[in-house]
């Protein structure tokens, strides 16, 4: 593992890729934009530099040797909530899903463009991880929605009274739509809540993590108790 540490860093990286050259242009540009960045190129040794190092950020290629992404990210959300993008260069869509699945927050796939990349740490470094930034600062109040219980400074989620396990993405997608459960959020504007004014993307991937929330909240799409699709604009908070 190579750390880059840079005077002004703003957040440690940690790159997974088994490509070295690619690993290390990617890293030379999170270090001159003056992150913390560090590389390794296998999935064992991700999952001991996240335990290890705590990075704010994980740039994870799906297609390594031996324990491969989406293991590595498997593991990883047992015990971090940090923010994990990962890198694929296989093309089918299969793969970016059953990814996100397993708690990554975002994709990229390759070629990509590593000016791309750097902006979205940055923006990601960015986002307090609260959803609905200005209404969870602002308001301590648990909300309730039937059985479920969102917490918005607390950052947590309760259904039926027990802890509902939500990566950081699925969490702050939750909480801002019951910041303000009466409006019709579109994807757009769940793009700039949760995952900032400066992201750039498929906003698709909004309608793959609302599906994973839904699925932890045994939340059938036909009864919508908690999350409401509304035809032609995107979605809101059900009433529980």
């Amino acid at each position: 593992m190579t750390d880059q540490p840079s005077p002004a860093a703003t957040g440690r990286v940690l790159v997974v890729e088994d490509e070295r050259t690619l690993a290390g242009m990617v890293a030379a540009y999170l270090s001159r934009a003056g992150f913390e960045t560090a590389v390794v190129h296998t999935g064992i040794a991700a999952v001991d530099a996240v335990r290890e190092n705590e990075p704010d950020v994980v740039i994870l290629d799906l297609g390594l040797p031996g324990l491969d992404g989406i293991e590595v990210c498997r593991q990883i959300r047992t015990f971090s909530d940090c923010y994990i993008l990962i890198t694929t260069a296989r093309k089918e869509e299969i793969d970016t899903l059953i990814g996100l699945s397993v708690g990554a927050d975002d994709y990229l796939t390759k070629p990509f463009s590593v000016r791309e990349l750097v902006a979205r740490v940055q923006t990601v470094l960015r986002r307090p991880r609260t959803g609905s930034r200005a209404h969870a600062q602002k308001d301590a109040t648990v909300w309730s929605f039937g059985n479920l219980r969102v917490d918005p400074v607390g950052h947590e989620v309760h259904l039926g009274g027990e802890p509902v396990a939500l990566t950081p993405t699925e969490r702050d997608l939750l909480i801002t739509l019951a910041s303000r459960p009466a409006v019709a959020f579109t994807r757009g504007q769940l793009i700039e809540e949760v995952w900032g004014a400066g992201w750039v993307g498929d906003e698709h991937l909004v309608d793959v993590h609302i599906a994973h929330l839904r699925r932890k909240l045994r939340d059938d799409p036909d009864t919508a108790r908690y999350i409401t699709t509304v035809r032609g604009v995107g979605y809101r908070m059900g009433r529980g």
